[in-house]
Formats: C-alpha cells, sequence, structure tokens
C-alpha cells in the first residue's frame, strides 16, 4: 500500500467534490477541474477530508493508489490556490507581448513567433522579458510553459533563450588535454 495514498487530502471550505465512477469533478472558488481516476481506486468524503482507498489489495493496483491521491489533491490545490510557473526571456531584442489570446514572441528568428493559448490557461507579460502561466489545472500549466521554453530553448554557452525563473544553465565540461 502506498504511503503516499494513505494521506487524506484536506478539502478547504467553498470546495465541493462529486464522485463519478471514473472521474472526481473539484469545484472551488477559482474554477472547475475534471481528474479522470485510475481504475481499482475509490473516494470516500469524510467531513472536511477526502480518502483514497483501493478496490481491493491487489499487487497491481497499488501502483495507482498513490497517483490517484496525488492527481485529486493537486486538483483541490488548483481549485483554491492556482497553479503558476514563470518564465524568463534572456537575449538582445528577445520580448514577448500579449494580444488576444496569443502570445508574440521575438527570439531571435526572422519571424515573430505566435504562441495560441491554451483553454484553461492564462499567461501574462510583465516588463516584455517575463512570463507568467497560472491556471487551475496543474498539468496543463506545466505543458503551456514546457512548450513556451521549447520555443527557443536556454543555450548554456551563450546564455540566450527562454529559461524557468531560477533555471540554472551548467555547462558541458570540455576535454582535458592530458
Amino acid at each position: 500500500m502506498s504511503r503516499i495514498g494513505k494521506k487524506p487530502i484536506p478539502v478547504p471550505k467553498g470546495v465541493t467534490i462529486a464522485v463519478t465512477g471514473d472521474s472526481i469533478e473539484v469545484k472551488g472558488p477559482k474554477g472547475a477541474v475534471t481528474q479522470a481516476i485510475p481504475p481499482g481506486v475509490t473516494f470516500e468524503q469524510d467531513g472536511d477530508q477526502l480518502n483514497a482507498r483501493l478496490v481491493r489489495d491487489d499487487k497491481a493496483l497499488g501502483k495507482f493508489h498513490g497517483l490517484a491521491r496525488t492527481l485529486v489533491a493537486n486538483a483541490v490545490q488548483g481549485v483554491t490556490e492556482g497553479f503558476k510557473k514563470e518564465l524568463d526571456i534572456v537575449g538582445v531584442g528577445y520580448r514577448a507581448e500579449v494580444k488576444g489570446r496569443q502570445v508574440h514572441f521575438a527570439l531571435g528568428y526572422s519571424h515573430p513567433v505566435v504562441f495560441d493559448m491554451p483553454q484553461g490557461v492564462d499567461v501574462a507579460v510583465e516588463k516584455q522579458t517575463h512570463v507568467t502561466v497560472t491556471g487551475v489545472d496543474r498539468q496543463k500549466v506545466g505543458q503551456a510553459a514546457a512548450n513556451i521554453r521549447s520555443l527557443r530553448k536556454p543555450d548554456p554557452y551563450k546564455q540566450k533563450g527562454v529559461r524557468y525563473t531560477g533555471e540554472v544553465l551548467k555547462k558541458k565540461a570540455g576535454k582535458t588535454g592530458a
């Protein structure tokens, strides 16, 4: 049995949870998230806590126990606090600007790069070189941030490109002439 799967999920006030067969719908002040549940795992609401339980004691189902609990805990956190990823654009002339539901990037190419915002994800640009991706679904926020980063991956030698805030770029070790 999973140690993570045994931990109860605290349900804050203002959050409603509806368990339906193979999915859970979590509604809160920031929005709603529908999360699919892996087979063999059920959820029971116990007052202001939510517990993940295995349908039967089977080693094959044990691997889904912690996964299901973490996915639902992320959904609860997303509808109460939301998720945020921050990226920095580094390079001479590199910048971004929001136009409607699109973000236009100037990343040193001969053309501007246009990024369409996914549904349920918001992108804000401060100072033209700092991008903030926010939303209620952790997976969508992380994937959108990864897609933006992949438009111009950071170069460890020139220190240019789009990188996560606080990301440290390591140079590869060179050859030693011995």
